[in-house]
């Protein structure tokens, strides 16, 4: 076993913690859980946090166990908001949670080992009670004067106040910490720095409702970049883990494109590599941050998505900026990687009637498509050498384009000029 707590300070993951941790933790192998509410259809790249906390606490020895959210996600969380969220619908909240399932189920080990983890849905805590027992058996073992005491609240409350639904929250929450611990021996609970009101609503309940228990809290600081803005929101909005929301290409593309500043704190968050790694990497690629970049956009790329879709996306970017990429560059790509090229660069969608017999270059190029104004601008652009289709040079204003030119039968790359790149999709 290592020193998780140790690991977490080193990775600059370490804000606060209950006293007594290390010494626990220490004893043996222990269980220690973090919730995710599925209020968003998929995890985001701050979810992503927890998970690497969970992952952490795994490879550190000790058993992780993910709660989601069924019962608590129906409430929403106040902590961080500054008025009362809008309530999902029951069906969007069933939705979000198979998918954030099948998503942590992939990046967390649930098949092997002692140390397994495992996964509970905090509805089922409350299927069975009524709100009598909730009220009599669980919340007489908090005081309000205790719940306003949290920023959570306090912070809302001298706003525009909270209904007792979002005030609720904490006693929910705090209650998936006694449950767990009752029934299943969990004696941390991790999250990020703003849950720590709610969290420790939790070990004070256990206090009250449970014999010689003792629990445990840690959290993690909220991950901002070097500007100060809010991790993970990138010009498109979250950068998210479905990859229908957030392509891998764009995925990619995120860290690739990141703060120099910010890349120490985000290898270290993020890379499964070991301590000695990392620190070999930022010491040997201390003059060259993108490389280092690299390293971490295709080590997260694979994990989160898959190692084929690194690949293509590998294809997807010498394509777009390789200095040397060619005609096997782009018949290596797969029709997955061409819908990610149409979604990068310009896309002009034509019907197949037009290619089906051979249509004329020009009118391609002018006509069926907008790619340049007028047809005597695109036979200029021929007879200056600089058009392309499917990386083959077009060398007559008269030339045909036909439907044996289609690329999985489907796609034309036409180029004007060496930086004027365009995707045509037959439909």
């Amino acid at each position: 076993m290592t020193n998780y707590i140790e690991e977490l300070k080193w990775r600059g993951m370490y804000f606060q913690a209950t006293p007594g941790v290390e010494e626990h933790l220490a004893g043996g192998v222990r269980k220690g859980y973090i919730g995710f509410d599925p209020t968003a259809p998929s995890l985001t790249i701050g979810n992503y946090v927890q998970i690497m906390i969970l992952k952490l606490f795994q490879l550190s020895g000790h058993q992780p166990i993910v709660l989601m959210g069924g019962a608590t996600g129906r409430i929403g969380d106040p902590s961080g908001k500054d008025k009362e969220r809008d309530l999902k619908s029951l069906d969007e909240l069933d939705r979000n949670l198979a998918c954030q399932i099948k998503q942590v189920e992939k990046l967390l080990d649930f098949e092997s080992g002692s140390n397994k983890a495992l996964l509970f849905n905090n509805a089922d805590f409350y299927k069975n009670m009524s709100v009598l027992e909730f009220l009599r058996d669980v919340g007489k073992n908090i005081t309000v004067n205790y719940m306003q005491s949290k920023d959570s609240v306090k912070n809302r409350l001298e706003g525009e106040g909270m209904s007792f639904t979002e005030f609720s929250y904490q006693v929910l929450q705090g209650y998936d910490f006694v449950w767990l611990c009752k029934n299943e021996g969990v004696t941390m609970q991790m999250g990020g720095s703003d849950q720590w009101g709610n969290i420790t609503s939790g070990t004070h309940m256990i206090g009250k409702m449970l014999d010689n228990v003792q629990a445990y809290a840690v959290t993690t600081p909220l991950l901002t970049k070097a500007d100060g803005t809010k991790f993970g929101k990138s010009e498109q909005g979250n950068l998210w883990l479905d990859p229908d929301l957030t392509s891998p290409y764009r995925f990619y593309q995120f860290w690739i494109n990141a703060d120099d500043a910010d890349l120490q704190k985000y290898f270290r968050y993020f890379s499964l590599r070991s301590r000695a790694e990392i620190i070999g990497i930022e010491t040997d690629l201390a003059e060259n941050p993108q490389e280092r970049k690299r390293l971490l956009a295709e080590e997260l790329t694979a994990r989160i998505h898959s190692r084929d879709d690194l690949e293509n996306v590998q294809k997807v970017t010498e394509l777009l900026f390789g200095k040397n990429a060619g005609r096997e560059t782009l018949l290596a790509l797969s029709e997955k990687a061409l819908d990610t090229v149409a979604s990068e660069i310009p896309c002009f969608e034509v019907a197949k009637s037009v290619v089906q017999n051979g249509v004329n270059i020009m009118d391609l190029m002018a006509e069926s498509t907008a790619i340049v104004p007028s047809k005597s601008e695109a036979r200029r652009a021929i007879q200056g050498n600089a058009v392309s289709i499917n990386k083959n040079k077009i060398d007559s204003p008269d030339a045909q384009i036909s439907a044996e030119s289609l690329l999985h039968g489907k796609y034309l790359m036409l180029e004007n000029g060496k930086k004027n790149k365009f995707v045509i999709r037959v439909k």
